[in-house]
């Protein structure tokens, strides 16, 4: 009989859930850690093939309205082990100093309640645990320095394209800082440039749960329940979590815990905790301030399209082979708050036909095949821009339960008016670069990457979710980690800023359940 009764019930195996896991492993706790997705083996279950690897997208339903309603399937969600780290860029960059403290630098949006120097010890941290490949001296020291493998030199002509758009046109640029080998390491290749990146690394070059912080749990005794879907969590008299039911096999079933750790993401951590109420918690688990769910975030990530005589073949190597940050806080002096930065950014053809599909709805047929005739000479630049936070912005639960009982998401999204000055500005830069470079840009394709926020930190238990560790204020056993949590939606990349934080709570959590007596002997 499988074993019912556990120290600490992680839910979600990502980039948050696995760091948790793995340092718990090292203590005398009893860990069990719940996947909704199957546990795959980059080798044997990945392909480079652009359908097939839509396995790793969330596909559940999910309902999305508002007056800019979000993609919830490709790039925002991940199903299995390893989660949306699996198919992510893996470039992996630290937050700007004043990412955490906008209220104060630019009078917009909240600051958090920590700092970058509360952060700066896990970033270095994580810079060597996840291998980060990167340039000897990054123009940008804030967002990374002292990377342990040598930068990437193998580049595509989309990326020679862009930097020769940056040269002429004044804006510094560097090769991005990755966590994907440019070297071996123990039993790893570095990168063959198959170019798959968002599909997921079949080579396993590139680093990500999978290859550091789940077998790291294993080794350490955590159990792992793949395609195990929580479906709520129970409250006992004292108010703490005692109890996670979730189905495996299509059968019902449950575990006694004495700490929860939701790393679930920014839909399903909110929907689970809303789904969750009962007479104590009316309102939903951890929801006195009326905040679970509430000021959703995500990046801009729109694309220029140019095309250029010669052929550039921009599936080639990895897709953001190179950036610049020198427009990272350029809303001051251009009439707007913020920022963002600039990519290289090569697409597989089933993803930018997608996007043209999205942008444009009489782009079928002919008109689709017209322009994928030119795909070989396209190349592709990117934005990636701040978005503010907004209370708008909110998961909530409809009526209509999915296969398991639970009430489908409802997610509402509109733009900022700051938003969209930013868009309008980085739409503008990129077609400048592409001219530099002496391509003929033709399209803008709007688009957008990352999901953050509904469980927001703060001090203040009537504005926040949760304190700075992730630890509930209304619960203490339930901790909150990962992009739910944050309570800014910044131009650089969040996940090293989600395996950094998770880090900085797996002490904490550490910590806490020796306080309340938590022996390991569950």
């Amino acid at each position: 009989m499988a074993r019912t009764s556990f120290d600490v019930c992680i839910v979600g195996a990502g980039a948050a859930g696995s760091v948790i896991a793995a340092h718990l492993a090292k203590t005398n706790l009893s860990v069990v850690m719940l996947d909704a997705g199957p546990h795959r083996d980059p080798e044997k279950d990945f392909a480079s093939d652009e359908l097939e690897m839509e396995k790793l997208f969330w596909d559940e339903p999910r309902v999305s309205v508002g007056q800019d309603p979000l993609d919830l399937h490709r790039s925002t969600s991940g199903k299995g082990v390893g989660g949306s780290a699996v198919h992510y860029t893996a470039q992996l960059l630290r937050f700007h100093k004043s990412d955490f403290k906008t209220k104060t630098t630019e009078d917009i949006g909240e600051d958090w309640p920590i700092s970058y120097e509360d952060v700066l010890p896990y970033y270095e941290h994580m810079t060597k645990r996840l291998s980060l490949s990167g340039p000897n001296r990054f123009p940008w020291q804030t967002f990374g320095e002292h990377f342990p493998y040598p930068a990437h030199h193998d580049l595509s002509n989309n990326t020679l394209k862009f930097r020769s758009g940056l040269e002429k046109i004044g804006m510094k640029h560097a090769v991005s800082p990755l966590a994907i080998l440019s070297a071996p390491l123990e039993d790893r290749h570095p990168c063959i440039n198959r170019g798959f990146c968002e599909e997921g690394c079949m080579p396993d070059a590139k680093t990500t749960p999978l290859n550091t912080f789940i077998p790291e749990a294993l080794h350490g005794g955590v159990t792992l329940l793949p395609e195990a879907t929580v479906t709520s969590l129970a409250t006992d008299p004292s108010k703490r979590v005692k109890t996670v039911h979730y189905k495996l096999d299509g059968q019902k079933h449950e575990i006694k815990v004495k700490i929860v750790v939701l790393a679930a993401y920014a839909i399903e951590t909110p929907r689970l905790l809303l789904h969750s109420k009962n007479a104590d918690f009316p309102n939903g688990l951890a929801n006195s301030s009326g905040l679970v769910g509430k000021y959703l975030m995500t990046n801009t990530n729109d694309h220029i399209i140019a095309k250029f005589p010669e052929e550039i073949r921009m599936y080639r190597g990895n897709p953001v082979q190179a950036l610049t940050m020198d427009p990272y806080l350029c809303g001051q002096e251009n009439g707007f708050k913020r920022g963002f930065i600039l990519n290289s950014y090569g697409m597989r053809p089933v993803r930018l036909a997608t996007l043209f599909l999205e942008n444009d709805e009489t782009c079928i047929g002919e008109n689709m095949r017209m322009r994928m005739l030119d795909y070989n000479h396209f190349a592709s630049f990117a934005m990636l821009g701040e978005v503010i936070a907004q209370a708008s912005n909110q998961v909530a639960l409809t009526d209509e339960l999915d296969g398991n009982g639970v009430p489908i998401p409802k997610v509402t999204f509109s733009y900022h008016e700051n938003d969209l000055l930013i868009r309008e500005h980085a739409k503008e830069t990129l077609k400048s670069i592409a001219t530099a470079a002496g391509g003929e840009p033709l399209y803008h394709l709007r688009a957008h990457a990352h999901l953050m926020g509904g469980c927001r930190m703060g001090n203040d238990p009537h504005s926040s979710v949760v304190n700075s560790y992730g630890q509930s204020h209304d619960i203490d056993n339930l901790f909150i980690v990962g992009a739910p949590t944050f309570v800014t939606a910044p131009s650089a990349n969040p996940t090293l800023t989600i395996y950094s934080l998770a880090k900085r709570s797996a002490e904490y959590i550490e910590t806490f359940s020796k306080e309340i007596g938590v022996n390991g002997d569950s």
